[in-house]
């Protein structure tokens, strides 16, 4: 007999009913992203690897999934109202898209020092940008001075149980694909990602771990887990632009109770992992989406006897949005 899942219902503000509701809503909207292997990658790492690349995503990432499940859970009333965010990454691209979709505007505040292939996503997809200081205050006032003059929807990039139900539908998939799956690495910032790839995959396998991936100069998330409590660290210093923000009240309970750990990388082992599916998949992948590899095939994680018997790994890639300057940058130091 299976093992049943111990997660209860309605502890978290997404669950399995919420994932499988929205993989109905969004899974004529979304792609099926494959799911990639490698001899060579599998001989460097000791383990049988298994890429789930959201970098194929529509939108280039896994953020359409979530955003997407957003803007169609609306009422019509609501979304002819529009929606409203703000992100300096791929949910705002992902936001602004599935706006379009739905035939509805979507206002994006996006700091100044937001990638630049990112905003262009953004203006490419019809959203509305509007320009905020690079810091939480401003983006949040910016944010709110647009809902007062439209009365748009806001969409919170993570903290959002349907963005969580959204980003769930990873899960569903990818144990599908390969349910020979023991282990999940998965990357980790503000948690929308990590939180509804755990709560599918431990409903599915409940005795499935699941690794967070995280830069070692964003590494709130490592200290949230020490401590037992959310901290706000004075300032991020990491190439993995999608992966400086910090867990919500949403998200935070369900890392605390179901990442199983969290391996902090150099920025110098992302640059690696990026260069190794470069030259071995031939895929553009970013940091944020190369530190799963990062991880895998860190030391960290090889000398860890914890996770010795971890043989089968599902790696989210997450996206492949690069802003290319910043990477040429980061090669040629």
């Amino acid at each position: 007999m299976e093992e049943e899942s111990q997660i209860p219902k309605g502890r978290y503000a997404a669950d399995i009913s919420s994932i499988n509701e929205a993989h109905a809503r969004i899974k004529s909207l979304i792609l099926k992203t494959p799911v990639l292997s490698s001899t060579s990658l599998n001989a460097i790492s000791g383990r049988q690897l298994y890429f789930k690349c959201e970098s194929f995503q529509k939108g280039g990432a896994f953020k359409f999934r979530g955003a997407c499940n957003a803007v169609f859970s609306l009422n019509d009333e609501d979304a002819s109202k529009g929606v409203i965010t703000h992100s300096s990454g791929n949910h705002a691209a992902a936001l602004a898209l599935a706006a379009k979709l739905r035939g509805i505007p979507a206002y994006i505040v996006i700091p100044k020092n937001a990638p630049t292939c990112k905003i262009e996503n953004v203006k490419r997809y019809g959203g509305q940008v509007i320009w905020s200081e690079a810091n939480m205050r401003s983006r949040e006032e910016t944010a709110n001075k647009v809902w007062q003059e439209t009365g748009a929807i806001f969409i919170h990039p993570y903290n959002d149980g349907r963005i969580l139900s959204g980003q769930g539908t990873i899960s569903l998939e990818l144990l599908e694909q390969a349910p020979q799956l023991d282990t999940l690495v998965v990357p980790i910032s503000g948690g929308g990602l990590i939180s509804g790839v755990a709560l599918a995959a431990k409903f599915i396998n409940p005795a499935i771990r699941i690794l967070a991936a995280e830069p070692k100069g964003a590494d709130d998330a490592a200290q949230f887990k020490a401590a037992g409590r959310i901290i706000t660290l004075p300032e991020t210093n990491t190439i993995a632009d999608g992966l400086r923000a910090f867990l919500g009240d949403f998200t935070w309970p369900v890392v605390r109770d179901l990442v199983d750990d969290i391996i902090t990388v150099e920025d110098s082992e992302i640059v690696k992992a990026m260069q190794l599916c470069y030259e071995i998949f031939k895929i553009v992948v970013e940091p944020s989406g190369a530190i799963g590899l990062a991880a895998v095939l860190s030391e960290s994680f090889q000398k860890n006897p914890a996770w010795k018997d971890c043989k089968h790994i599902g790696i989210v890639v997450s996206g492949g949005n690069v802003d290319m300057a910043v990477l040429w940058d980061s090669l040629n130091k």
